[in-house]
């Protein structure tokens, strides 16, 4: 184990912070370091927009569902898969690139280049001794966020990255059993054993719950999922992902 590990381990989501904002170099070193992510044959598909507007950020947290924390952080980043510098880029070169830019790969290039990107901000804004929140709640209303933060044709939001000095530390939810995760050569085939391992973390899961809220909840994880999952959320996306010009083939 070194410091890295140990820190990546230790990973707790934070959703309160201080009354401080982060300083020029700060965010310089997390925009940076989301660039020093790996992107997939240098296409660099993304953008990300920071929020400083206090009207702005408390609009965002409206669209998010009134969560505080969009609002009261010490910085907040919007992580956007964005091809839009490549239409750009096309007609700079004089090449039709129109089909590649509207295709399901190049979407799903723009989203995976964004969350790597993300997730190297993360660990940076965590490596200063700072919490952070990703925020999906942006995804309610993208066409409000797309207007709020005036975005061009090409470029999708997908989350925001709520970053501060932490005023209070959530405990550690445990994740899902290593062998539930991790299959080796092929994918796990036989369903007994995979229902076993969700049955044993379920268990886990509802320790955790009766822990942290004195015996007031003890739901599951299958359960709080099947029930998100009954009530199909954002069914809105793909129209409007099509309207921004991409995934249309």
């Amino acid at each position: 184990m070194n410091e890295m590990i140990e820190r990546i381990l230790a990973h707790r989501t934070v959703r309160d912070f201080e009354e401080r904002h982060l300083n020029p170099e700060q965010i310089e070193t997390i925009v940076r370091s989301a660039q020093a992510a790996s992107t997939s044959s240098f296409v660099q598909a993304y953008s990300i927009i920071g929020v400083t507007d206090p009207d702005k950020k408390r609009e965002l947290a409206k669209i998010a569902r009134n969560q505080h924390f969009v609002a009261e952080n010490g910085h907040f980043f919007v992580f956007c898969a964005d091809l839009h510098r490549h239409d750009v880029i096309g007609k700079m070169e004089g090449k039709d690139v129109a089909a590649s830019l509207e295709s399901t790969e190049k979407f799903m290039v723009s989203v995976v280049d964004a969350s790597l990107a993300a997730q190297n901000a993360a660990l940076a804004a965590e490596a200063m001794g700072l919490g952070i929140c990703y925020v999906g709640g942006l995804r309610n209303d993208l066409e409000k966020v797309s207007e709020l933060l005036k975005i061009p044709d090409k470029v999708i939001p997908l989350f925001g990255l709520a970053v501060g000095y932490p005023a209070s530390v959530n405990d550690q939810k445990p994740r899902l059993p290593f062998e539930h995760i991790y299959h080796e050569n092929e994918y796990q085939q036989n369903n007994a054993v995979y229902k076993e391992q969700l049955k044993q973390y379920n268990e886990e899961i509802q320790e955790y719950y009766r822990a942290r809220t004195e015996g007031e909840r003890c739901d599951t994880w299958t359960g709080q999922m099947a029930e998100m999952l009954s009530h199909p959320q954002r069914m809105y996306m793909h129209d409007f992902v099509e309207k921004q010009g991409m995934n249309k083939h």
